[in-house]
């Protein structure tokens, strides 16, 4: 019991981070009017935190040495804390700014360590489950923890909304304090275990299959307001967006029964859905209700495809676990700034459907790279297999 109180101390805290990343989504407006920018220099609120998590997100881990994975999770926890306090006090936007950097600083840091530490708070046959409990912390973030900042702003101010979200970080912390064991580390992490994990063609194919498929996602998904907008109220886009986000929940949730035992399955169907439903969104334009079965579907996608990646990179880098996390949360922010400002450069110039096609072409590539991966996956285990048909020298 004790094991999976400490799951869930860690998916408050992912409920935590997520929420903070991605407040100020809704609150743009309030803070560039009232600190005095554009609303356009006001989005590197969000661009700034996935830029530093990219960074840090290897850096940080690496700095960390032999320190107890414990502790690391309290330290980063604390640095989220000040960041919301300082958002909440900013008189400035650089003040604002600074806050936000020091957000993604801990960004980078607790992904890679909630996705490395997952197996070790659990029994090895409960981690698929542990890792989906720690992501629906996510899923609940963008259901309720974005949308209620925003609620909070609506009635008080967007200070009040960066204050409550510090107020949910000390709760956090408070539950990783008493509820998450010692984690101590083996041995420190080297920049040498990166380059280990980057000449094997496996890490790289798959990398390059996360930053695909999580482009082809940021890249349309961020932009899906101007689309869905040709066909329906802003508050039918909001329900829309909530039935996204608890399908995502549910889905994330029947995953972790089967992803352990048909990781491969599991994410060939989750990749072909999303670009089902991306081009859905395209094929069935202007048709109400195939437009909202389009979104119900990406919700199913999205919202076991972080679990499914996560898995995937876990098995490949298993020896090397916090190296691997590393790289697979930097390569994910990495994809959600580059796709983002990509497909809003294709909606600037060239419409919100060019965008979509695109998406469409990045979920392709995707699967083409799983593809490779599988191909890749063959001599290995024919090797294995003939080894262990040869017979003994003894």
């Amino acid at each position: 019991m004790r094991q999976w109180l400490a799951v869930v101390a860690v998916a408050v805290s992912a409920f935590a981070f997520v929420t903070a990343e991605f407040l100020p989504v809704g609150l743009l407006s309030q803070i560039a009017h009232d600190l005095g920018v554009k609303p356009g220099i006001a989005g590197l609120m969000v661009t700034t935190p996935g830029v530093m998590a990219a960074i840090f997100a290897p850096a940080l881990i690496a700095g960390a040495g032999r320190m107890d994975r414990r502790f690391v999770f309290l330290l980063l926890t604390a640095v989220l804390l000040v960041s919301n306090v300082l958002c909440a006090i900013a008189t400035s936007f650089p003040v604002l700014l600074a806050g936000r950097a020091l957000l993604g600083a801990a960004l980078g840091g607790f992904w890679t360590l909630a996705t490395a530490a997952a197996p070790r708070l659990v029994e090895p046959r409960d981690a698929a489950k542990a890792t989906a409990t720690i992501l629906t912390g996510v899923t609940f973030a963008t259901v309720i923890g974005v949308p209620l900042g925003t609620f909070i702003a609506s009635f008080a101010s967007w200070r009040a909304s960066f204050a409550a979200t510090a107020g949910l970080v000390a709760l956090a912390l408070v539950a990783q304090a008493f509820l998450v064991p010692s984690l101590p580390s083996a041995s420190a992490l080297r920049v040498g275990d990166f380059k280990t994990l980057l000449r094997r063609p496996q890490t790289r194919w798959s990398l390059l299959m996360v930053a695909l498929v999580f482009g082809a996602h940021f890249s349309t998904y961020t932009y899906i307001a101007p689309l869905l907008e040709q066909d329906f109220s802003i508050r039918a886009i909001t329900l829309l967006l909530f039935g996204f986000g608890l399908v995502g929940f549910f889905s994330n949730a029947l995953m972790s029964m089967a992803v352990a035992n048909h990781l491969k399955k599991s994410v060939a169907a989750m990749i072909l859905l999303l670009l089902v439903a991306i081009s859905s969104m395209l094929l069935l334009d202007h048709s109400i209700i195939g437009e909202a079965a389009g979104m119900l579907l990406w919700g199913v996608a999205f919202g076991a495809l972080p679990l499914c990646f996560s898995v995937w990179i876990q098995r490949g880098t298993a020896d090397l676990p916090e190296a691997g996390s590393a790289m697979f949360v930097s390569i994910i922010q990495v994809a959600i700034a580059v796709g983002s400002a990509i497909g809003g450069s294709i909606v600037d110039h060239a419409g919100v459907r060019a965008d979509f096609t695109l998406g469409c072409g990045l979920a392709v590539l995707g699967l083409i790279t799983l593809q490779r991966l599988v191909t890749l996956e063959r001599p290995a285990a024919k090797s294995a297999f003939v080894s262990e048909c040869e017979p003994s020298a003894d």
